[in-house]
Formats: structure tokens, C-alpha cells, sequence
């Protein structure tokens, strides 16, 4: 009894030393999300109504590429230095990198590139968890705790979505395992950061499915009721979306060694990478495909659109994919998740009007799965969906995201991500 107590008392007061630390942690990140999320509105707005902004894109990939070449240094590789230094605490992440990222984002979309904005949120919150740890002087494990909670405090905020913020922070560093040593201090951070960034009245789009989807009871399981060619459905969705994750990721990274190899002088790479923006623009005569995509002045071709029939073209999710990739790849600076909401919601929304599927549903799927197959991180991702869209379709969200999961292979948005445990078992 002694020991059980001793063990007990112990757990408390670690505990109790992690909310002290996190208190003032996820006040900062949930402030500065509020800030980044209050400026990225008004560049949205600011971008629909002068939308000759477009023809300075190639202007601004150049200030920042100078901001990041002059004052950056190690702070260019973002996410991945942020989750190399919880592998391998060393050089630590830069103080710097928060208004860096913060500033080239909103550039980003003041000028029209078509980029999201989890990165700059998990880039804000692992650079302040850092410099945290260093007023705090922690240990290398205690600071790659605090990293990661600075990781899902920002998720959280940006999202409005804390726990599948935590676990993201804790699923996303390796393919196959999730370390839960973090559990308790991400969920602390998430929460605490979602709560400080909505009291400064930043409220996130709301998600509905309405659908009711017909459940019919299978008569070889007893006590569980679904509809199974709707299953059949989101299973095969499951593989298309998972298809889409991969050839995100993979297409992102081609252009971005394709862009090495054709142009030598680095500058002139987001030049070149805006000159491509504003010329598929026109070509395609529409710019539904800037930004982020959450809503869209004419109600068409958006994340929001994509949850009703017609609301979306047939290609929309690949115009979006090869929009993000081009900006992404060419520098200018942004998240990759929620490009990668829109082309899952449109894809969704597409593959509805095939197979004869609730389009709110299957945007709804693709919405999660897109997600969960480009990082890796198909829990977190089902999570997501029960607090954005409701607990109804969890089993609709698990074969979605699971499937994707599988079937985009080892590829992936983030290079620092290690495989703990291969997809693909050998014999």
C-alpha cells in the first residue's frame, strides 16, 4: 500500500509541475495563433478585395526568401527542425522562427499563394515551447516534452481541435508508434492554448454532415448496425484518398528538387514559382485555388462548399494539390493542412457524386483522410473528425483514415518523420 501511495504521490506532483510549466507556455502559443489567425483573415479579405495583389507574388516569394536567407538560418526547415530536435535534442529551435514564419505566411496569402496554416501554428508553438525550456532548464527528455507540447498547443488553437491536437504532437514523429509519455502535458497545452485563443473571440468555421445515413443491422454481428455498401464505399474512398495523400507529398518534393536542378540562383525560384500561380490562374480563369480555400467569396470550389452536391468542380482537389504544391515547393511559407482539407473535401465531394454517396459525408471523409495519409497520423485524424463533425460516423471516419493511412505508403509532408513500424511487414 506504502509503494501503491509512493507511486500515486509521485504521478501528482509531476503532474502538478507540468501545469505550472504549461500555464504561461499555452497562454503565449494560444495568443499568438489568435494574432497570426486575426492577421490571416484580414490578408484573406484584404486579397478578395484588391485582387491585383496576385502580380506581386513573385515580389514577395523574394522578401522572404531574403527574410529567411538573411536572418532565418536553421529556422527554413520548420516542422522537421522542430521534430528532429524532440528525436534528438541539440541545437535547439531558434526564438526567431515564430515571427519569421508568422510574417512569410502572411505574406503568403496577402499575395495570393496557396498554403495553410498548421505549419506556421506548430512552427510558433514548438520555437516559444523552446524558448521555454531554456528559462526553465530542463532535462533533454523534459524538453522534448515541452516541444511537444508546444506542437499540439498550436495545433490545437489553429484548428480548434485540442485533442487531436495532442495526440498529432505525440503520432506524428514516428509511422507506426505513438510515444504516450506526452499524453497529459499535450492535452494540458492543447486545451489550455484553445481556451486562451478563443477568448480573444477567434472562432473557428463550423462543419456540419447532416446526413442520416441508413444503418442497417448485419445479421452475422449481432449488436452492431452499419450500412455496408455504404462501408464498401468509404472503403474504396479510403483508397482513393490515401492515393491523393501520397501524391501530395510526392509531387511537393519533386518540384522541390525540380526547381533546384532548373534554377541555380535560389532567389529567383519563388519567382518563378508565382509567375506559374498567377499564370494557372488565368488559364484555368478562376482563383478558387489561392489561399486557404476555407471559404470562397462566389460560395463555390471550397472546403465549406465541398459539404453540399455541386459545390465543387470535378478537378477542384487536383488544381488545389498542384496550386500548394507549386507555392510550397518554391518557398513561400505556409502549412500543408488545409490545402490538404480542400483537396480531401473536394475529392470527397467528388467521388459522392460517382458512387451515388452523401457528398456531406464524403467530403467530411476526405476532409480527415487526406490528412491522416500525407502525415501519417490516422488517430489523431479520427479524433478530428468526432470534434468537427460529431461522434455519429466514427466508424466511417476510422475505415476512412485508417485505409488512407495504408495505402499512401511511407511517403509523407514531413522528412524528419521516422518509421517505427513498416506498413508493409516482411516474410
Amino acid at each position: 500500500m506504502y509503494q501503491f501511495k509512493t507511486e500515486q504521490g509521485k504521478i501528482f506532483h509531476q503532474l502538478a509541475n507540468w501545469t505550472i510549466r504549461l500555464i504561461p507556455l499555452s497562454f503565449v502559443v494560444g495568443s499568438l495563433v489568435a494574432l497570426f489567425l486575426w492577421l490571416l483573415d484580414w490578408a484573406t479579405h484584404t486579397r478578395w478585395q484588391h485582387l491585383w495583389l496576385l502580380f506581386l507574388l513573385p515580389l514577395a516569394g523574394v522578401f522572404i526568401w531574403a527574410l529567411y536567407h538573411y536572418f532565418g538560418k536553421d529556422a527554413e526547415a520548420g516542422n522537421n527542425l522542430v521534430m528532429d530536435e524532440i528525436h534528438e535534442p541539440g541545437g535547439g529551435v531558434p526564438a526567431r522562427m515564430t515571427p519569421l514564419v508568422l510574417a512569410g505566411t502572411i505574406i503568403t496569402h496577402l499575395f495570393g499563394g496557396s498554403a495553410g496554416r498548421e505549419g506556421t501554428a506548430v512552427q510558433m508553438g514548438g520555437s516559444t515551447a523552446a524558448l521555454f525550456a531554456k528559462w526553465y532548464q530542463l532535462k533533454k527528455e523534459d524538453r522534448s516534452i515541452l516541444l511537444m507540447c508546444g506542437m499540439a498547443a498550436g495545433f490545437g488553437a489553429v484548428f480548434g481541435t485540442p485533442v487531436a491536437g495532442a495526440i498529432f504532437a505525440m503520432e506524428v514523429l514516428f509511422i507506426g508508434r505513438i510515444k504516450y509519455h506526452a499524453l497529459i502535458p499535450c492535452l494540458i497545452s492543447a486545451v489550455l492554448a484553445h481556451i486562451v485563443c478563443s477568448s480573444y473571440g477567434i472562432s473557428h468555421t463550423q462543419y456540419t454532415i447532416s446526413s442520416k445515413i441508413n444503418q442497417s443491422v448485419t445479421t452475422w454481428i449481432p449488436g452492431f448496425s452499419f450500412d455496408l455498401l455504404l462501408l464498401l464505399k468509404v472503403i474504396a474512398g479510403g483508397i482513393a484518398f490515401g492515393l491523393a495523400g501520397m501524391a501530395f507529398a510526392r509531387c511537393t518534393q519533386w518540384l522541390k528538387q525540380g526547381w533546384a536542378r532548373l534554377i541555380p540562383v535560389k532567389w529567383l525560384i519563388p519567382v518563378a514559382g508565382g509567375i506559374v500561380i498567377i499564370g494557372g490562374s488565368y488559364a484555368l480563369g478562376s482563383f478558387d485555388y489561392l489561399g486557404l480555400g476555407v471559404v470562397n467569396p462566389d460560395a463555390h470550389n471550397s472546403i465549406l462548399s465541398a459539404f453540399a452536391a455541386g459545390g465543387v468542380d470535378t478537378w477542384s482537389w487536383l488544381w488545389k494539390l498542384l496550386f500548394t504544391a507549386v507555392t510550397l515547393s518554391a518557398g513561400f511559407k505556409g502549412g500543408e493542412v488545409t490545402p490538404l482539407f480542400f483537396i480531401g473535401a473536394a475529392l470527397g465531394n467528388t467521388l459522392a457524386v460517382l458512387s451515388g454517396a452523401p457528398p456531406d459525408l464524403f467530403a467530411g471523409l476526405g476532409f480527415i483522410a487526406v490528412f491522416a495519409a500525407a502525415t501519417n497520423t490516422p488517430i489523431a485524424c479520427m479524433i478530428m473528425g468526432v470534434e468537427l463533425f460529431g461522434g455519429e460516423n466514427i466508424l466511417y471516419f476510422a475505415v476512412a483514415c485508417f485505409t488512407a493511412y495504408y495505402f499512401s505508403g511511407h511517403s509523407g509532408i514531413y522528412k524528419a518523420q521516422r518509421i517505427a513500424v513498416p506498413k508493409i511487414h516482411k516474410k
